[in-house]
């Protein structure tokens, strides 16, 4: 992990370059109560603490720019995020969540810019959906500065996919029924295209709030798009998922064509068909 900085100060601690950009300007940082005072100390980054050891500098201030107040409550809440690291949602997130758990030992805290956060949450934010959690308030990019003021930006871009939602092989109709039966809602859905095709399966929702909320799922994750389509610009795809808190959550999708009988011969038993409970 590297950094490009500006200011002697950042770059002798940092002592390395390239990524992130530090802007040596005031800061207003609406929303983030933390203030430097002799209450708050510089500490090694220990090994053990998986999300932020060896991300470019030695030491962490604490207490942090989320107000946990011990190491020991550093290390359990950040090892929380390892699994969404794991799914290389954004290849900034890491350093958008170690400049909040483990503030660089500076003379002030260097805060993350608002779009460094958007940017991360953007992007990372459909794949935590997949697992039911929402974007937390903790994390509201609102809290953070503007790009004009001191803060990290973010130079990356969105690499990961929401791998839940990756194109299906279809195996037999019966395989399919049992997908349909445990999804909240199913939908043959035209991709970049203009067509508003059948909900056969609405869930909690009602059927006219299925496709805004899909599209907009769908515009979240681009790259859960590309791989769900292979890089076709457009296509129709039978479109499964789940609901959370009035979200909808992508898990599943199969291209929708006349040869493969199976999709076809499971959408026209659906109606019909019962679920086992």
């Amino acid at each position: 992990m590297s950094f490009e900085t500006t200011g002697s100060a950042i770059n002798a601690k940092l002592g390395i370059s390239v990524f992130i950009m530090v802007y040596l300007l005031p800061c207003a940082c609406r929303g983030m109560s933390v203030k430097m005072g002799s209450s708050t100390r510089c500490l090694p980054i220990p090994k053990a603490m998986a999300l932020c050891h060896d991300i470019g500098y030695v030491e962490m201030r604490i207490p942090n720019l989320l107000e946990h107040q011990t190491l020991a409550e550093v290390m359990q809440q950040s090892s929380s995020w390892l699994p969404l690291l794991a799914r290389e949602c954004h290849p900034d997130a890491r350093i958008f969540l170690c400049s909040l758990f483990a503030p660089i030992c500076l003379d002030r805290f260097i805060y993350p810019c608002r779009s460094l956060c958007e940017a991360v949450r953007n992007s990372c934010a459909p794949i935590m959906a997949c697992y039911g959690y929402p974007w937390p308030e903790i994390l509201n990019c609102n809290k953070f500065p503007a790009d004009h003021g001191l803060c990290i930006s973010f130079i990356g871009l969105p690499q990961a996919s929401c791998r839940d939602c990756e194109l299906e092989e279809t195996t037999s109709s019966k395989e399919i029924l049992n997908t349909f039966c445990t999804n909240d809602f199913g939908k043959i859905h035209t991709v970049n295209g203009a067509a508003v095709l059948e909900v056969f399966k609405h869930g909690p929702l009602l059927k006219p709030d299925i496709q805004p909320k899909l599209q907009s799922w769908l515009d979240l994750d681009a790259t859960c798009v590309q791989n769900m389509t292979r890089g076709n610009r457009a296509g129709t795809y039978v479109i499964v998922g789940q609901v959370h808190n009035g979200r909808v959550v992508v898990n599943k999708a199969y291209l929708w064509q006349r040869r493969d009988k199976n999709l076809m011969l499971a959408v026209r038993k659906w109606k019909y068909h019962r679920c086992r409970v």
